[in-house]
């Protein structure tokens, strides 16, 4: 387990209790995700000089999904396929610049992040369909320049969720879903009608609003009745895990969707290597934050991919055994 010492847990209650005095969030009106949004551009100005300064690359390609994909100077191991968070209703792909110029720098990887439609303009199947169609562009040759690298999905909050639904989506080719290596949960949602943690929520919650978490879930989805909400591909846990590549599913113990990732990790361990990592005192979206707790799970994901990555290069080394080598990526062809 990550280790997390006492003076470790005592710096998160103390950010905890700052968490405290901020409103939670929560989406009611349709005019708050564009505010929101709005400010969130405004605060991100100057974004890609930042990471140029990094020494990273920039590209945006617009078809058939819009993506922002950020590659270092040096050589690239793998490619990560990342689903930004935001409930659903605000971010876009420059919300995770922080977070993937670490993760690049520490694995040698190119980042290819997903600019879905978000809502209430956008239904969650369409946010889906979007998130589905960037997966099949990129396993399906996108990016020719990174054929044979392995690739990777990452998805935080909101972005777990439509990472795992992709997954399962991608059973339909299974070609595709054979070319990914792993993949790296934070904070996910994978119940739409809402775990036991989720129903149980109460006023003492940081970040997210507990008391409305169940009727947020229920209206990102107003058209369905709770038994179609519950199906998958739009709730994960319910569906068929088979398949799935190995994964590193992260919760935070104070996060009221922790029994999402609990579920989960247990569901999926069971057709897969698994590794399920919670944090104490964590609330939702942990790490983003500036404690010290965010920067050992940072580590840690970055270790936990170098660790697949190795494993990979040494099943395709000559004399290995190994009974095929790693999955082409951009050998594929994108079916119909």
């Amino acid at each position: 387990m990550i280790p997390i010492d006492a003076t470790t847990l005592a710096e998160a209650r103390r950010f905890n209790r700052l968490l405290s005095l901020l409103p939670r969030f929560t989406i009611r009106k349709h005019w708050t995700p564009r505010l929101v949004q709005s400010l969130l551009r405004l605060s991100q100005t100057g974004a890609d000089f930042r990471m140029r300064r990094a020494s990273l690359a920039i590209e945006r390609i617009a078809t058939p999904v819009p993506v922002r994909i950020l590659r270092p100077a040096g050589k690239v191991r793998a490619v990560v396929l990342d689903y930004h968070g935001g409930g659903w209703a605000i971010g876009n792909p420059q919300l995770n610049d922080q977070l993937n110029a670490a993760l690049i720098a520490a694995c040698e990887v190119a980042v290819v992040s997903v600019d879905y439609r978000l809502a209430p303009a956008t239904p969650l199947e369409d946010m889906l369909a979007d998130c589905v169609c960037a997966a099949r562009w990129l396993l399906g040759g996108g990016l020719p320049g990174y054929a044979n690298l392995p690739v990777f999905v990452v998805g935080e909050s909101a972005g777990a969720h439509l990472a795992a639904a992709t997954l399962l989506e991608l059973k339909r080719w299974p070609d595709l879903l054979a070319e990914i290596s792993g993949a790296v949960m934070y904070d996910g949602v994978y119940d739409l009608t809402g775990t036991p943690s989720v129903h149980a929520a109460g006023r003492d919650t940081v970040v997210l609003d507990g008391p409305d978490l169940a009727a947020a879930l229920g209206r990102l989805t107003p058209h369905l009745s709770a038994s179609q909400r519950r199906l998958p591909p739009l709730s994960p846990l319910h569906g068929d895990l088979a398949d799935l590549p190995p994964a590193l599913l992260i919760g935070a113990a104070r996060d009221p969707l922790i029994d999402d990732t609990l579920l989960m990790a247990a569901k999926w361990a069971e057709v897969a290597p698994v590794e399920l990592q919670v944090l104490p005192e964590a609330p939702h979206g942990f790490i983003r934050f500036p404690t010290t707790m965010a920067r050992l799970t940072q580590a840690h994901v970055h270790g936990w991919i170098n660790a697949q990555l190795e494993k990979l290069a040494a099943r395709a080394a000559p004399g290995s055994g190994a009974a095929s080598p790693i999955p082409a990526f951009g050998r594929a062809t994108l079916p119909p």
